[in-house]
């Protein structure tokens, strides 16, 4: 197990990097059965632990979080502390599950859980008699278990399959699995689940809750002293981050931030000028870098220590195109058929040589087979899949071009939250026949916004050179237009009522993705439509997952408007970067409403100097944030200064003094 943690894997197969040398800690906030903080915790030491535990009866222990906030890195790091005993637990098995691998099974297989946990895991050596599974059935206690993405779990028709709740018998591993967690088989073991925000389960099984925040400015800054040990890059790093708060806050999940700094760690390395982007960046950019860099391992030679070369993104692009497509149309086809696992006959169709598999695209993933052979391949992360999907839809010159709002139709229909998983396991049965391929379908929502970011008039000069000019117009009116519509339609279809503050809308979890879509696309005339159809006063974006790199998309609409406008952003993670990149919109605020949101004094410099500008602000909401003194006498300030502000709720901060 210290072997197997010891080097990162989980963002590219060409180089290792060891564990310690790149780990860094996120914010992991503990969190109650209603999802109430209940603080951070203060290392990773201490997951297992009996502190926050609100549920003893529960054996699991919840880790949540958005896309590339670092789940599956954290439980690599869980396993390397548990093979180094520096965890808070007496458990001496380890066994580590990736939920992805149970989608490698057909639905007709049957498995008893000792092979799942000895053939699909690890090999015990001489062990005829079977006594390290005969004590783990007795000492279940001693016995740890990780399962890592949870969401992405296919179930097919699997949801009437009877309990198991006999080690001996065999059943389908998903059901091993289920049975494991809710406590059928091995009762009395200790689990850690990730899972994607959003995902649904039962609480009765859940013993503690952690949701991962990603990184404070502490901890990006440590981030990037680990990865340039020089102190000029360090500094020339954080100096163009400190310039752009939306970059920052993109930069506060790790994923994005370890493609910004391992690309300007490689393009810097190869041209002789290379900075980071001044203007807005987006997410889409973020990943087109990431390409860039795997595109350009095959066709640079290594760097001369006299003479770099001059970038040129479109060469390079046009360089890779055939490699570009044929990894796009592996993700697209691994999408259509909501699957994230490639077997090498599935790569070969697609036109990728063996020598393309080491670009950093695709990782092998032997841990699959039970022979340990490298039989399956996967992308180097579902947002790499999402967005190699979204450039298929581009590239491909044979379908209609109507084809590129497939997924943009799939993720219309309206879907309840749902427990199914857990829903048979522990409160019976479900009676539903209808196929649910994975919890979320936030991966799909990716690909409708990276296709809008890749048909952004932004990024047409590259595009062009890799589409027909004629096609890619057609694609970007249909977008557009189809965007349009949607707005329209989603804009009328909120439920307004009246408040206290005015004519209030709630908006519906769709709001943020279409924000997001139409931040991707920079069109002004889309955000100034989206604007005007905002009819209500008082917008309610509460406990909508927001963070802060969102914001750089609500304001790209806000702005936009000419009436005053109330904002509830109560209980979300948009933190000082999502603030700063507020900052333009404040001057139509009547009602800021920011609390629970991680915002610290830094947050409140920014709020004191527009508030006090602009004074139409009429309530200021600022519980629950990590304001000290500082932060106090600037809110004072804004009382002061500001003659129609009525309201300001401010308690469960860290200040001392009275306000």
């Amino acid at each position: 197990m210290s072997r197997d943690t010891s080097f990162i894997m989980s963002y590219g197969q060409r180089e290792e990097t060891r564990l310690e040398d790149l780990y860094t800690d996120t914010q992991m906030e503990l969190l109650n059965d209603c999802n109430e903080s209940l603080g951070f915790l203060e290392s990773l030491e201490q997951l297992l632990g009996d502190h926050a535990v609100f549920n003893p009866q529960g054996e699991t222990i919840y880790v949540m979080g958005d896309a590339g906030v670092g789940k599956s890195i954290l439980l690599q790091k869980l396993q390397n502390l548990w093979s180094k005993k520096e965890l808070q637990t007496d458990t001496i098995f380890c066994f580590k599950f990736r939920c992805r691998m149970f989608s490698v099974f057909k639905d007709t297989d049957q498995i008893s859980l000792g092979d799942l946990l000895f053939k699909y895991n690890c090999y015990p050596d001489h062990d005829p008699d079977n006594e390290v599974f005969d004590y783990i059935l007795r000492f279940p206690e001693k016995v740890l278990f990780t399962f890592d993405g949870y969401d992405e779990i296919q179930m097919h028709d699997l949801m009437n399959v009877p309990e198991v709740v006999s080690p001996e018998v065999k059943a389908h591993p998903v059901q091993l699995l289920i049975s494991l967690l809710c406590g059928k088989l091995l009762k009395g073991s200790q689990k850690v689940l990730t899972a994607r925000t959003g995902t649904e389960i039962q609480s009765r099984v859940i013993r503690k809750k952690v949701a991962l925040r990603g990184f404070s400015p502490a901890h990006l800054k440590t981030y990037i002293d680990l990865h340039f040990k020089e102190q000029e890059h360090q500094a020339l790093v954080s100096l163009q981050l400190d310039a752009s708060p939306h970059l920052c806050g993109l930069c506060s999940t790790p994923l994005f931030c370890w493609i910004v700094l391992k690309s300007f760690r490689h393009l810097h390395t190869m041209h002789d000028s290379f900075h980071l982007p001044e203007t807005c960046i987006t997410l889409t950019d973020i990943f087109l870098l990431l390409s860039e860099v795997f595109l350009s391992r095959t066709r640079s030679p290594a760097p001369s220590l006299l003479k770099k070369s001059t970038r040129c993104v479109s060469e390079t692009f046009k360089a890779g195109l055939k490699t570009l497509t044929a990894f796009a149309k592996l993700a697209l086809q691994g999408m259509e058929r909501g699957s994230f696992i490639y077997s090498q006959e599935e790569i070969t169709e697609c036109g990728l040589a063996e020598e393309d598999l080491t670009m950093g695209f695709l990782r092998p993933v032997s841990d699959y087979d039970a022979s340990g052979s490298p039989a399956t391949f996967e992308l180097l992360h579902i947002i790499l899949q999402s967005f190699l999907a979204a450039f298929a839809l581009v590239l491909d010159e044979q379908a209609a071009a109507s084809s590129i709002l497939k997924f943009f139709t799939e993720c219309s229909r309206k879907s309840e939250p749902t427990c199914l998983l857990f829903g048979f396991c522990v409160c019976g049965s479900s009676k539903s026949n209808e196929k649910m391929p994975f919890e979320t379908n936030e991966h799909l929502q990716f690909t409708n916004l990276f296709l809008c970011g890749l048909l952004s008039k932004a990024n047409a000069g590259l595009m062009e050179h890799l589409v027909s000019p004629v096609l890619l117009k057609k694609k970007r009116a249909l977008l557009k237009s189809y965007l349009s519509t949607s707005v329209k339609s989603h804009l009328i279809g909120l439920p307004h009522y009246d408040s206290e503050d005015g004519k209030k809308v709630h908006v519906l979890p769709n709001f943020l993705w279409m924000l997001r879509c139409i931040f991707e696309t920079g069109s002004k005339d889309i955000a100034l439509m989206t604007a005007k159809g905002i009819t209500a006063s008082f917008i309610k974006l509460g406990y909508c997952n927001v963070f802060s790199g969102d914001c750089a998309a609500l304001n790209f609409v806000l702005q936009h408007r000419q009436k005053l406008l109330g904002l509830d952003m109560d209980n979300n993670n948009i933190s000082d970067y999502g603030v700063k990149q507020l900052r333009p919109s404040f001057c139509k605020m009547t009602v800021v409403r920011f609390s629970v949101n991680h915002l610290s004094d830094s947050s409140i410099e920014v709020l004191a100097e527009e508030l006090c500008k602009h004074k139409v602000v009429e309530v200021l909401g600022l519980y629950n944030n990590n304001i000290t003194d500082a932060g106090a006498k600037l809110i004072a300030q804004i009382i002061e200064e500001c003659p129609k502000l009525r309201v300001v709720k401010y308690v469960s901060n860290l200040h001392q003094s009275k306000v």
